[in-house]
């Protein structure tokens, strides 16, 4: 890119990038070009409709679904420490509710398998701290 003679204008504001660079009609040319095996598309050659989206909406579905596990993850984790640490219910008795809770939102949402397999390993490690947090008691 080549810089040109700016244009009569104050100093105090400056000139847009385009008026200060000049593209020659190579720079400009919308094309297609062709990488590898692959002929990319210009803007100039896209039909509305006609595009595969399939790749697009498995992504917005993915995350969608990333952003409610961690929703209710999270406000079951609240729902726990709300329990315990608040009202004072004894640690079991609220794991279990959250749990349970947690199982039948997932499963309404139709989280699936891997939804109630992810709430029983965070239960079982939550009973492994509990554990933890026993035995380190009993030792100080």
């Amino acid at each position: 890119l080549k810089q040109t003679a700016p244009l009569e204008k104050s100093e105090s504001t400056p000139l847009p990038l385009r008026h200060r660079l000049r593209l020659t009609p190579a720079m400009t040319a919308i094309n297609t070009a062709q990488i590898g095996s692959e002929t990319i598309m210009a803007a100039s050659d896209y039909t509305r409709g006609e595009m595969d989206i399939e790749a697009q909406k498995s992504m917005y579905v993915g995350t969608m679904k990333a952003g409610a596990w961690g929703a209710i993850i999270t406000l079951l984790m609240l729902a726990y420490a709300t329990f315990t640490l608040s009202m004072g219910m004894p640690w079991l008795v609220a794991l279990v509710v959250c749990a349970g809770a947690g199982v039948v939102i997932g499963l309404g949402m139709g989280f699936g398998g891997a939804w109630v397999a992810t709430i029983v390993a965070l239960s079982g490690l939550a009973l492994f701290v509990q554990l933890l947090i026993a035995v380190f008691s009993l030792a100080f």
